[in-house]
C-alpha cells in the first residue's frame, strides 16, 4: 500500500521563517494596540468588570483586526510584497479593525457606534496601528 504523494512542497527558507516571525510579532503588536484602545476607553468611562468588560468590548475589534490580517494575506498572495511593518499593511489592518470592529460591535449588540465613538476609535487606532509601524521602520533604517 503506497501513501499518496502530497505534491511538491516549498522548502522553508530563512527569509520565509523570518517573515513569519515578523508577522506573528506584528499581529501581537496590533492586538496590544487594540487592547490599549479598549483599556483607555473603559478607564475614561469608569466602566465595571475589568476582565469580562474588557473582553466584551475588545472582541469585535480583535476580530476586525483578524479580518484585516486576512485581507493583508490575500493581498500578499496576489503578488504584492508588503512586509508586516509597511504602512500599506498597517492601513489594511486598520481598515479591518475599524470597519469590522464597528460592524461586529453593532451586529452583536455589545455597544453602539455613534459618530463620536467612530471618530475617536479611528483616531486612536490609526495612531497606534500605524504609529508602531512608523517607529519600527525608522529604527530599522538606523540599525
Amino acid at each position: 500500500m503506497s501513501t499518496p504523494n502530497p505534491g511538491p512542497s516549498r522548502p522553508r527558507t530563512r527569509r520565509s521563517t523570518i517573515a513569519a516571525r515578523a508577522d506573528v510579532t506584528a499581529a501581537g503588536a496590533d492586538a496590544l494596540a487594540v487592547l490599549a484602545f479598549v483599556l483607555v476607553g473603559r478607564r475614561s468611562h469608569e466602566e465595571g468588570s475589568v476582565v469580562l468588560g474588557t473582553l466584551t468590548t475588545a472582541w469585535p475589534f480583535l476580530a476586525g483586526a483578524d479580518l484585516g490580517w486576512l485581507a493583508l494575506l490575500g493581498v500578499r498572495s496576489s503578488g504584492r510584497d508588503w512586509s508586516a511593518i509597511s504602512l500599506p499593511a498597517g492601513a489594511t489592518v486598520l481598515g479591518g479593525t475599524v470597519v469590522g470592529g464597528m460592524l461586529l460591535r453593532r451586529l452583536s449588540g455589545t455597544g453602539g457606534t455613534p459618530v463620536s465613538f467612530v471618530v475617536v476609535a479611528t483616531s486612536f487606532l490609526s495612531l497606534t496601528l500605524l504609529g508602531w509601524r512608523g517607529v519600527a521602520r525608522l529604527r530599522g533604517r538606523r540599525g
